[in-house]
């Protein structure tokens, strides 16, 4: 069940996508560490005892680049392409769209991310579909929820994560 993981983990990248929203004057540049809380509504069964997906929190740290900022100015583009942002609407301090997937992953979610000052961001994204488990689909639901902080300037050690090419 690894690609369920990859893909509710495509969803918290969202959501630190969401981190460079317009108005890139007041975004900063650097390392950001972002908390995301996965909530499974409805999980897909894996391995042979029934067990389910487990939900779970997570630290990472991301690194901005002011190219990013100027580039994307919103939600990064996604590099795998099953999952793509829809309906986006952006205003000073939030963004909200839909996260829809086609493939394995296959239904739609609702994003939204909410600047709380220059140096924090909080985001949910809550999606409903169906996983391809074998040869079966399944159905499925998770919340994720996350928090950003600006950590410094700096991204140290902390590699830029590669943007697709235009």
């Amino acid at each position: 069940m690894r690609h369920v993981r990859l893909w509710v983990a495509v969803g918290a990248w969202l959501l630190a996508g969401s981190l460079i929203l317009p108005a890139a004057r007041n975004r900063k540049p650097g390392l950001w560490e972002m908390t995301t809380t996965t909530t499974w509504q409805k999980a897909p069964m894996i391995g042979g005892e029934g067990a389910r997906m487990q939900g779970g929190t997570h630290t990472t740290q991301l690194c901005l680049t002011q190219e990013m900022i100027d580039d994307y100015g919103a939600l990064l583009p996604q590099g795998r392409g099953q999952c793509t942002i829809q309906n986006r609407v952006t205003t000073d301090s939030k963004t909200t769209g839909d996260y829809v997937c086609t493939g394995p992953m296959d239904g739609k979610g609702s994003l939204e991310s909410t600047w709380t000052d220059s140096e924090h961001v909080v985001g949910k994204v809550h999606f409903v579909g169906t996983f391809l488990v074998g040869s079966q689909r399944q159905p499925i639901e998770w919340t994720t929820e996350s928090s950003s902080e600006f950590k410094s300037a700096n991204c140290g050690a902390v590699k830029p994560h590669p943007l697709p090419k235009k």
